[in-house]
């Protein structure tokens, strides 16, 4: 597999695309999604775990809020990976992880996820190099070991711009509906942003077994269209079936 270089992928959709026919198919895509996450749920064979990464402002919450707002949500849910408590940090790093991993039946989304310790880890140099390639192993067994059990991982890197992050990130200061968002961290994390794309691509390159769908997410509506397209595909390619009626006398 050739190495990711993200400096060579574009942010933004193919200039050819409409952008209403792209929501309209969006949206035929979300109503399917109701029907399969409905039909997992009943058939209970089968999870999905969805792993959002990205830069700050890159979208990850507009993502789950509207690509998944048709979901039952008994079926649904959502866990955002902050910084580590101090009963975490006791623990080895997949710890908090593995404890939020789907059952059978469910959707389980992450908001960030066990790459943040080979990222801001790596790029603030709090572990060295070693551990960062350990820390590659541990992944990959983990996710191998999610996938013989029956888990379909779907890994999401949204690909924004430098330019349009700094534009998101002014709007927090200036938007009151965004302004819940704002942390002065997040463009003290700017000035880092070289380390941090070498930091993705070599977690693209060590971590690929489960492989990574690089998404253009500076247009918030071809960012959605994208990872409810393979969201669906994926479901649909489990072939599931409605379970009959129970045999008499079984609970």
């Amino acid at each position: 597999m050739a190495k990711i270089r993200l400096k060579d992928i574009s942010t933004r959709a193919p200039q050819k695309l409409n952008k209403e026919s792209i929501k309209k198919e969006t949206q035929k895509l979300k109503f399917r999604l109701e029907e399969l996450q409905n039909l997992m749920f009943a058939e209970s064979k089968h999870a999905i775990l969805i792993i959002l990464q990205g830069m700050d402002a890159s979208g990850k919450d507009g993502a789950i809020r509207y690509v998944f707002e048709v979901v039952n949500p008994m079926g649904c849910r959502v866990i955002s990976f902050k910084t580590p408590t101090q009963l975490e940090l006791k623990h080895d790093f997949l710890w908090r992880i593995h404890q939020h991993t789907p059952e059978k039946g469910l959707i389980h989304i992450f908001n960030r996820s066990h790459y943040e310790d080979v990222l801001i880890q790596r790029v603030h140099q709090w572990v060295n190099d070693k551990t960062i390639a350990q820390r590659f192993d541990h992944i990959n067994n983990f996710e191998r070991l999610l996938t013989q059990s029956g888990v379909e991982i779907l890994k999401f890197y949204l690909h924004i711009s430098k330019d349009e992050q700094l534009v998101r990130l002014n709007e927090r200061m200036s938007d009151k509906t965004k302004m819940w968002k704002y942390n002065e961290d997040d463009l003290k994390e700017r000035e880092y942003w070289d380390d941090y794309m070498k930091a993705y691509e070599d977690a693209f390159e060590n971590c690929a077994e489960v492989p990574w769908h690089i998404i253009p997410a500076d247009q918030n509506w071809y960012k959605e269209y994208l990872i409810a397209k393979k969201v669906v595909e994926t479901l649909d390619g489990l072939n599931m079936k409605f379970p009959g009626l129970k045999p008499h006398g079984n609970t």
